[in-house]
């Protein structure tokens, strides 16, 4: 292999590539080149690179723009072959190693759009018979990067990347979360317990009937999902450096976009307006924005489910949470809700990411944003974690919930809530002195009534009905 140099003191072999400041040493086995050796010398900051779903997109792009350079007959059919064959490899995973770059780099995201050019040059020469460094028969910047910018490119493979990962996880995840909360909805009808309001004693409801409430925001959940990917449609591909596409045939976003739609399946189109693609950054933040709030009602079910089945014995205790994992290595039998809380710890992190998208999408400056790297890792983390947790969530929880009934129903009767339904027959005024002496004695409501024969047996137990209660008017049917 051309260019390969001896191994000194113990040092990996090297070779000389260039780039268009010179000669860089370059590792002999690694397929980038010279401009993503200088990358990863300048920014080792994190240890986080740029992760499998923004490799697929970038090699899904670098496939669709030689496809659509060769309908337009601005690259030969030897070349583009050599292409496909390489970022196909790159979509598939083959070669994630050859993406060192770290994530806290160049805001335009440059040095990863050229370690991609090389990776495939590279492979091309390989693939050629050609040595790796040669940039024969395929030069990264003249014909893979034809007709690109990393300005268009990389915030194109954002929305790529980040639209394929909501449609092909989060959002089935969702979908199935939702469905094992619908089903719990339903086995838990029939039970009836206190509801609170401020953390205080309120009205009757069923299990049931909160857990509808829970189901109904993960339905919204895969809405938001759905809104988040239309966010994401246009792609700003085609624009090149400042959004005039310069270097670029007018056609080729178009063809581009094609072949991106065919492959994902997600309804792609070119920008209408290729400055405000790439100099702004607004539909990430709408799509974070739907990304937050799936994490603010997965958070808020967690925590309530955290709450319900607090105890065993010395909390609400009405729902029993499987059993994981021994909670305590001190306490002997204690079991916590670890799974509400790996839940809830992930929607901190995606509120948080949510933060950094705003922050790194409002530094658009003039026609460029410049911290984009960290807005994808952010965006495509928050995805990750989502669309992981909701498994969890639904395996590891959801589906072995079981209702306390006996604790449910002791709850209900104890309740000075109780008194609510007597307000209409006897007033509010009495029905609040009810309330204050069961606070002060420990009694019922039900056992004061009878005391003071507010009510003949019959309508008290009618009134007292907690069935009755949880219906609309007094009336009302299951799955209501």
């Amino acid at each position: 292999m051309g260019g390969i140099g001896a191994e000194k003191d113990g040092m990996s072999q090297t070779r000389s590539e260039k780039d268009s400041m010179g000669t860089m040493e370059v590792p002999a086995d690694a397929l980038y080149g010279a401009s993503t050796q200088r990358a990863v010398l300048n920014f080792p900051v994190s240890g986080y690179t740029i992760g499998r779903e923004f490799i697929r997109a970038l090699g899904l792009i670098k496939w669709a723009a030689a496809e659509a350079n060769l309908e337009l007959g601005k690259l030969d059919e030897a070349k583009v072959t050599l292409i496909a064959k390489a970022a196909q490899e790159v979509m598939e995973g083959m070669h994630d190693k050859q993406f060192p770059v770290d994530v806290f780099q160049t805001g335009s995201g440059t040095s990863t759009n050229m370690n991609i050019n090389e990776v495939i040059a590279n492979r091309c020469s390989q693939l050629a018979g050609e040595a790796v460094g040669s940039k024969k028969p395929v030069h990264p910047n003249d014909h893979v990067n034809m007709g690109q910018s990393s300005n268009d490119v990389i915030p194109t493979a954002i929305h790529v990347a980040v639209g394929e990962r909501l449609r092909k996880y989060v959002a089935p995840a969702l979908e199935r979360l939702h469905a094992a909360l619908e089903k719990k909805s339903l086995e838990f009808w029939d039970v009836i317990k206190i509801g609170r309001t401020h953390l205080m004693d309120a009205t009757p409801v069923r299990l049931g009937q909160e857990f509808g409430g829970y189901a109904k925001q993960i339905e919204y959940a895969q809405l938001r999902a759905g809104n988040a990917i239309a966010a994401l449609e246009e792609l700003p591909i085609g624009g090149t450096a400042v959004g005039t596409g310069l270097n670029c045939h007018p056609d080729f976003a178009g063809i581009v976009v094609r072949h991106l739609e065919n492959q994902t399946g997600i309804a792609w189109r070119e920008a209408r307006n290729h400055f405000e693609a790439q100099a702004a950054k607004d539909a990430l933040v709408q799509a974070s924005g739907q990304l937050k709030t799936i994490a603010v009602s997965l958070f808020k079910i967690a925590s309530d489910l955290r709450w319900l089945g607090s105890g065993p014995r010395c909390g609400i205790g009405e729902l029993l949470l499987p059993e994981t994992q021994p909670g305590s290595s001190i306490m002997p039998g204690k079991v916590n809700p670890v799974i509400c809380e790996s839940v809830m710890q992930v929607c901190a992190r995606v509120f948080g990411n949510d933060t950094t998208v705003t922050w790194a999408a409002a530094n658009g400056n003039f026609e460029l944003n410049v911290m984009m790297p960290v807005l994808a890792h952010a965006m495509l983390e928050s995805c990750r974690l989502i669309a992981n947790v909701c498994e969890v969530f639904r395996e590891k929880c959801i589906e072995g919930l079981k209702a306390n009934t006996e604790r449910c129903a002791e709850l209900v009767e104890y309740s000075m809530a109780m008194v609510t339904s007597l307000a209409p027959i006897i007033g509010y005024d009495k029905a609040a002195e009810i309330a204050k002496e069961s606070a002060k004695t420990g009694k019922t409501v039900r056992e004061i009534c009878r005391e003071r024969n507010v009510l003949p047996e019959a309508e008290l137990a009618a009134a007292l009905d907690p069935f009755a209660m949880t219906k609309p008017g007094g009336e009302g049917s299951a799955g209501g």
